[in-house]
């Protein structure tokens, strides 16, 4: 072992006493990342850069340790990188296309089913579209009561926010 990497092993074990652990990793929630261009931190150190450090660049990381834990009165921890939370997809749960749902609809109307259709005419479908679906079932002489009760129901829903808002 060189005299280099003694002397960053020398440092490593007193910033593990000054913080209270005996992983080296978790020396790494003390030292910043490397800066961001607006001049903020980008979270801690990543484990594998600090051991890669450790063997590539005993200088650089013996300067961090003793910069941002040995000569500090109360090391403070640095708050993770903030990271962008990606919805998980439910596996139990069914992907369905506009022509699928149609299809649906047309079945449970078909079965006389005014709950799936109440469901399936209320899902995720603006006033814009319930009104187009419901010129064209006039159109085509249908009649469809369910697609007219979704469109009173949007267009009191939209009456009384608009009144919501004036109010304000």
């Amino acid at each position: 072992m060189t005299n280099k990497h003694q002397e960053l092993e020398n440092a490593i074990q007193e910033a593990l006493k000054k913080i209270g652990s005996s992983r080296k990793t978790d020396i790494c929630h003390y030292i910043p990342a490397d800066p961001r261009q607006d001049g903020g931190v980008a979270g801690y150190k990543h484990h594998f850069t600090f051991s890669k450090e450790e063997t590539e660049e005993p200088e650089k990381l013996k300067k961090e340790i003793e910069k941002f834990i040995l000569q500090q009165k109360q090391p403070h921890k640095i708050k993770p990188k903030p990271r962008i939370r990606t919805p998980r997809r439910r596996k139990d749960q069914l992907l369905f296309s506009k022509h699928d749902i149609d299809r649906l609809l047309q079945m449970a109307r078909m079965a006389g089913d005014k709950e799936m259709v109440r469901k399936l005419t209320t899902q995720n479908k603006d006033l814009k579209e319930v009104k187009k679906e419901l010129i064209s079932s006039i159109r085509r002489g249908q009649l469809e009561p369910d697609l007219w009760n979704t469109f009173v129901e949007l267009v009191t829903t939209q009456q009384s926010f608009e009144q919501l808002v004036h109010a304000n």
